[in-house]
């Protein structure tokens, strides 16, 4: 009897001991991730790494940021829904959302969750967001991501529905779905950006698609991606600009992406 007492006391401290390694090396990873890539609990960790960065000096913050007078976005409020890149993952939490909003007078709230995909699938994806936003705000406008994640996560990139339903569970349905959503709930248009220009078969796919869908629905497309020209930036200015091939840094989202958003967002407004 005390041999089995035994051997069941050494079966218990060794789950114990694999237990605890187990969580140690969780919580490590959760960690590193948080430093590095900026995702999870731990994401406040890549601050450290990234306010480094010459591009994410002071004298490129919000604070620092002068209002446009008389700006067409003046006294709208826009809803800016994205991941990783409308968050500012990379710039310590200001991106051209804030940016916008500061420069332009204009009131907004940025519903952005790093890591997460158009294609919906868990409570942080795009469309469950979208639904918990307060359907009794008044929106001007819908400003959405197209997000590289369904792009590195192989995402299905599905059709353009001719029915009007939509499979959310691919990209094309869910930015139908959106579109849809903004238009018959919010009561708004949406207009879509891309990424700047990044090697990914997987993303020029989805800038193609989005284009279709465009000349579909009639919505705004900022495309940054497949701009020749405002892609053709220095190496110096890269650097600058770019915390890695698809996160900006705060000026990055100052001086490049804000202004190139801002001229399109003047005309489509004005136009509507």
């Amino acid at each position: 009897m005390a041999a089995k007492m035994s051997k069941g006391k050494k079966a218990a401290a060794i789950t114990a001991i694999v237990a605890a390694a187990l969580v140690t090396v969780i919580l490590i990873g959760l960690i590193l991730t948080g430093y590095f890539v900026g995702w999870g609990p731990f994401n406040k960790l890549a601050n450290e790494r990234f306010k480094k960065m010459e591009g994410n000096a002071e004298k490129y913050s919000l604070a620092n940021v002068t209002p446009i007078v008389g700006s067409p976005l003046e006294g709208m409020n826009i809803l800016f829904l994205g991941s990783s890149v409308t968050y500012g993952s990379a710039s310590l939490q200001e991106s051209f959302a804030d940016f916008i909003a500061k420069r332009n007078g204009a009131a907004y709230v940025k519903e952005a969750v790093s890591g997460t995909t158009l294609v919906d699938e868990g409570i942080n994806s795009y469309i469950s967001r979208l639904k918990k936003v307060d359907k009794e705000e008044e929106f001007d406008l819908l400003i959405c991501q197209l997000s590289t994640n369904d792009a590195s996560q192989s995402k299905e990139l599905g059709e353009i529905s001719e029915s009007g339903e939509f499979d959310t569970h691919t990209v094309c349905g869910a930015i139908q779905y959106i579109i849809t959503y903004a238009q018959d709930v919010l009561g708004c248009p949406a207009v879509f950006f891309t990424n700047a220009y990044y090697g990914s078969a997987e993303y020029a796919a989805m800038v193609d698609a989005l284009k279709e869908i465009q000349a579909k629905y009639g919505i705004g497309v900022i495309d940054l991606y497949t701009d020749e020209v405002f892609n053709d930036i220095t190496g110096q200015e890269r650097a600058l600009y770019m915390a890695d091939a698809i996160h900006p840094t705060r000026a990055g989202y100052l001086e490049w992406w804000t202004p190139k958003m801002e001229g399109y967002l003047y005309r489509f407004v004005t136009n509507l």
